[in-house]
């Protein structure tokens, strides 16, 4: 018989953990709000010319992902609305691309099982707060999009913080970000930092590593990926780009910019 495999982890601690609705950036010392707020009329024409979203659309794509999702007995996930929601959206509200999405997470999460088990927003909590690796921006930017960003240079000390623990920071704020019904609608940005970037960091980028990140990204996250930007990379950043692009599919060669400092 196929193995039922359960997803619920972080989700119910992280949202105990942000049931006041704030989560801290140190990038700019403030709180930023989970906005729980219903999309705004203008976000749902947006969604509609997008995504295809109308109330019959989500409706029927709801049933039908809800049914798929019972006869599917390896997979077990929750059934309600609002989180079937958060896997229509970036399908465009196809049933059956939602559900491969949702199938392609629990591989993703079963062969990772050691990194993901046990993941809780308490046990990062000084990773987030006292090294600032990864930031959530307070504001979004112009398009209503989070913006994520990734201190991947002289910010980062392996040694304190290890590619695994960062992972870890980012999957959470990932699911934080599922929470905003206009992030499931507008997406994300992603900017990677590599500002005084040395081999100290690029050894620990190895390609198990970027291959784990970049699987992650392109084929486990329910989000809109819309750009990803990176930033002062050095010299050295070769290195780095030599060990990602093996695993960058060509839709997320698309969306990647380069801004390049030299040094």
């Amino acid at each position: 018989a196929p193995e039922r495999f359960k997803i619920t982890p972080a989700q119910e601690s992280l949202q105990e953990s942000t049931s006041k609705k704030k989560c801290v950036s140190k990038m700019d010392l403030a709180p930023f709000d989970i906005d729980t707020s219903p999309p705004s009329p203008e976000l749902l024409e947006f969604s509609r010319k997008d995504l295809r979203e109308t109330p019959q659309v989500r409706e029927a794509a709801i049933l039908e992902l809800r049914k798929l999702l019972h006869n599917a007995t390896d997979l077990h996930y929750r059934d309600d609305d609002d989180f079937l929601m958060i896997f229509l959206r970036p399908c465009h509200f196809y049933a059956e691309s939602a559900l491969k999405m949702m199938r392609r997470i629990a591989e993703f999460k079963k062969n990772n099982y050691p990194l993901m088990h046990n993941l809780s927003p308490e046990d990062e909590k000084i990773s987030f707060i006292d090294h600032g690796i990864v930031n959530v921006l307070t504001n979004k930017d112009h398009k209503g999009r989070r913006v994520l960003l990734i201190n991947c240079g002289k910010a980062w000390d392996p040694k304190a913080v290890s590619p695994e623990k960062m992972f870890r920071m980012f999957f959470l704020v990932h699911l934080v970000a599922q929470m905003e019904q206009s992030t499931q609608i507008n997406g994300v940005v992603i900017i990677m930092d590599f500002d005084g970037l040395s081999l100290k960091q690029v050894k620990a980028l190895s390609p198990s590593f970027s291959k784990l990140l970049l699987t992650f990204i392109q084929e486990a996250v329910p989000l809109r990926m819309k750009e990803v930007h990176i930033i002062k990379q050095p010299f050295v950043f070769n290195m780095v780009w030599q060990l990602f692009k093996p695993f960058i599919g060509e839709k997320l060669k698309t969306r990647v910019s380069f801004f390049i400092s030299q040094g």
